[in-house]
């Protein structure tokens, strides 16, 4: 059967969310050489453009050449079938992820400790064993020693504290995707406390090493995929999150949406 009705949706999509990402960012340019002295018709199309990227994607903005394969794959007529396709499009699993079933009915407690701050966790490994699985093994292997937290959010309706990135923004490694989507909230609401699995947009497979923390109730829509993962909750200590937040940010793709005014280290992350 004919795939090519289809991968023409996908690449059609692809580019309409990209187009939206550079149009943001022209715009975010075009304010800051005008000192910020925007028209109250663009400031409004720039503020629900924001809105959107900011509640669907927990990655990156695209490079050029992404932008230039998605158009490419338009006119390809085997574009699903190119090399470069990430292998979570197909719903499986990278090399390496722990079996679900190895934190199935459990939970798991510990510490996460964050500039010094030590935040109290619980992860439910009966409500999203395969999220569970996946942290535990990767605290177990001290992996999130030293990383960072390189996005904060302070919307009303939109307050997380992303981590587990490598440098300052939430690029994450392409070779480590999981899934599926587990114990995602019916409501598209995430209680302050929650912890949740940031993830590629669109992608169910798309779960990688990065989490975010809820430090304030917020709603997030679900994309084509569904929404995102909750692993588990912060049991105590939620003040060394909302005092990064209360610091303010450097702003990034909104005014809402940027890195943390002063940088945010894991200094650890254990689990028993």
């Amino acid at each position: 059967m004919s795939t090519r009705p289809r991968d023409n949706r996908e690449a059609k999509r692809r580019i309409r969310q990209m187009e939206a990402k550079r149009e943001l960012r022209r715009a975010q340019g075009k304010r800051r050489r005008r000192d910020n002295v925007i028209a109250v018709s663009v400031g409004a199309a720039a503020l629900v453009a924001a809105v959107v990227l900011q509640l669907t994607v927990f990655n990156s903005n695209p490079s050029e050449s992404e932008f230039a394969a998605a158009q490419a794959g338009l006119s390809s007529p085997s574009a699903s079938a190119k090399p470069s396709a990430s292998p979570a499009a197909t719903g499986s699993n990278s090399a390496g992820i722990p079996n679900a079933s190895t934190a199935a009915g459990k939970t798991f407690t510990g510490q996460l400790s964050l500039n010094g701050g030590a935040i109290g966790v619980e992860l439910d490994g009966t409500a999203a064993p395969q999220a569970a699985a996946v942290f535990k093994s990767l605290t177990d292997a001290s992996y999130y020693s030293g990383l960072k937290c390189p996005r904060l959010t302070t919307a009303d309706n939109f307050s997380v504290l992303q981590c587990g990135a490598k440098g300052t923004d939430t690029t994450d490694d392409p070779n480590f995707h999981w899934g599926p989507l587990e114990n995602t909230p019916a409501n598209n609401t995430y209680p302050a406390g929650t912890i949740a699995v940031a993830r590629t947009g669109n992608n169910a497979y798309g779960n990688g090493h990065q989490f975010f923390i809820v430090y304030k109730d917020t709603v997030i829509p679900p994309d084509s995929a569904g929404g995102y993962t909750i692993v588990g909750k912060v049991t105590n200590g939620m003040d060394v999150v909302t005092k990064i937040a209360q610091a303010g940010i450097n702003p990034g793709s909104s005014a809402t949406d940027g890195s943390p005014v002063a940088a945010v280290t894991i200094d650890s992350f254990s689990l028993k």
